[in-house]
């Protein structure tokens, strides 16, 4: 995907138990995305932060579901979750980033809850 590309998805499916995102670009590839990884990767500013010095790593999200997916106008779609999160704008970009890109962005997640002595399973304040 080049960057002034603009690449759409033709469908989005939360999977039965609310577990994972199903994107199916128009170009044909297709995303699983789960729950946890849409969760601690939201790009929201509470994530996220200001800056990259502001990103904060975010524990114990092993079993959050998806509650809701709310389209934002024609390029992006706001995830909630049942733990409360819901201010994450998730842009096709975005999206599409998340599935080519997961593999990496979860074994960096992975490595950084071990770092910092963290657990997929014990809530704690982000940091």
């Amino acid at each position: 995907m080049t960057e002034n590309s603009t690449i759409r998805p033709s469908e989005l499916r939360v999977s039965k138990g609310r577990q994972s995102l199903t994107v199916v670009f128009e170009n044909g590839e297709t995303f699983n995305l789960p729950a946890e990884a849409l969760r601690v990767m939201s790009p929201s500013a509470e994530v996220q932060g200001h800056s990259a010095d502001q990103r904060v790593t975010v524990p114990g999200k092993r079993q959050v579901c998806i509650s809701g997916v709310e389209p934002v106008g024609n390029y992006a779609v706001k995830i909630a979750f049942d733990d409360g999160h819901d201010t994450g704008i998730f842009t096709w970009k975005y999206l599409h980033e998340l599935g080519s890109e997961l593999d990496s962005r979860w074994s960096d997640y992975l490595a950084e809850l071990e770092d910092k002595g963290m657990s997929r399973d014990r809530a704690e304040v982000p940091r």
